[in-house]
């Protein structure tokens, strides 16, 4: 009688101390130090999962979390990169991950953006290498070979958005991300396979494709970021491209340069001179491919110009361009421009 009434009393204990270790484990809530970021990768065990919580300071018992799960077990725990910056219990870490609650990283990407100032933006948000995206996009032409098959990479085609990724997501699923988003904003703005620029010559060839036409617009996107200008700096360059006469765009020399890291960060009076098939100056007609990614407005204004006998165009120096029929016009224009700055 008193075997069993002790045991009784063991049994008792032993449950007032499991249901108290549960509640310490389970319901005690945890503040975790600042913002603590936790990265869960596919394959990784429940175990794994609450031995990597526990040590990140997000729960108390990596034990007792497991206990939980395995009341749940037919709730699967989500692989991501997860943000803890609140006070919780871990029920509720547990319920974050099965919702697959995962932190998302925002990246910017302006207008007239390249590749490797996008390369850099993904690096910045945490999410990679920028050389590892530079990677994608120059060995995932294949995402527009149905439009542009001369594509030799990818600019162009990083369509300028604010996107959000997880680090769970790859470089290559990132890039098809923006040319996914280009496809919706060409498809928006009639930009399709048979698009042409008008009267236009690229190299004695005929501009009959999306290339050329995002070509032209990511150099009007480079030359002005005032949107009312675009049709007019389109139409400049329109009346050049008739003319069989060279483009002479600075921000394809700049590029130029860039392609074979050489750009220092200005231009001077030789650079145009330079060595490359995207300068401009030396070369007529077009470039082999766009020089940076434009935007819509850009895009509509390459496929759209406005109808104008202007050949030249230069800054007034307050963020727009004063645009001129004659040689004789613009060399005034720049007269004024020099007058300008010199005054600032």
């Amino acid at each position: 009688m008193l075997t069993v009434r002790f045991f009784v009393i063991f049994v008792l204990i032993a449950g007032l101390a499991a249901g108290g270790w549960l509640f310490w484990g389970l319901k005690q809530p945890v503040s975790p130090a600042a913002q603590t970021f936790v990265l869960l990768h596919p394959g990784y065990s429940t175990r794994r999962i609450a031995t990597e919580l526990q040590s990140a300071g997000v729960i108390r018992s990596a034990d007792a979390f497991v206990f939980w799960h395995y009341l749940h077990r037919k709730r699967s725990l989500k692989a991501g990169e997860y943000l803890f910056d609140k006070t919780a219990t871990a029920m509720e870490v547990h319920r974050r991950l099965v919702r697959g609650d995962v932190y998302f990283h925002t990246v910017v990407i302006p207008e007239g953006y390249n590749m490797f100032d996008i390369a850099q933006a993904v690096q910045a948000a945490g999410l990679g290498s920028s050389d590892d995206f530079l990677k994608a996009a120059t060995s995932n032409t294949a995402l527009v070979a149905d439009f542009a098959p001369q594509a030799k990479t990818l600019e162009g085609f990083l369509f300028p958005d604010t996107y959000e990724f997880t680090r769970m997501q790859t470089m290559d699923e990132m890039v098809a991300a923006m040319v996914k988003q280009f496809r919706q904003v060409a498809h928006e703005i009639g930009l399709s396979s048979g698009a042409q620029l008008v009267n236009a010559e690229t190299n004695g060839q005929p501009a009959n494709d999306v290339q050329q036409v995002v070509t032209l617009a990511s150099i009007i996107e480079k030359e002005t970021a005032a949107p009312e200008e675009r049709p007019l700096v389109a139409s400049v360059y329109y009346n050049r491209l008739a003319q069989r006469t060279a483009l002479q765009a600075d921000p394809s020399v700049i590029y130029a340069e860039l392609l074979q890291g050489s750009y220092t960060g200005a231009l001077h009076h030789a650079d145009m001179q330079f060595n490359s098939n995207y300068n401009t100056y030396t070369n007529r007609g077009l470039p082999p491919g766009p020089i940076a990614n434009p935007g819509k407005t850009s895009l509509e204004a390459a496929m759209h110009p406005a109808s104008t006998d202007y050949l030249y165009f230069v800054s007034n120096g307050n963020g727009h361009h004063r645009f001129a029929h004659s040689l004789e016009e613009h060399n005034r224009n720049v007269a004024a421009y020099r007058r300008a700055m010199a005054g600032k």
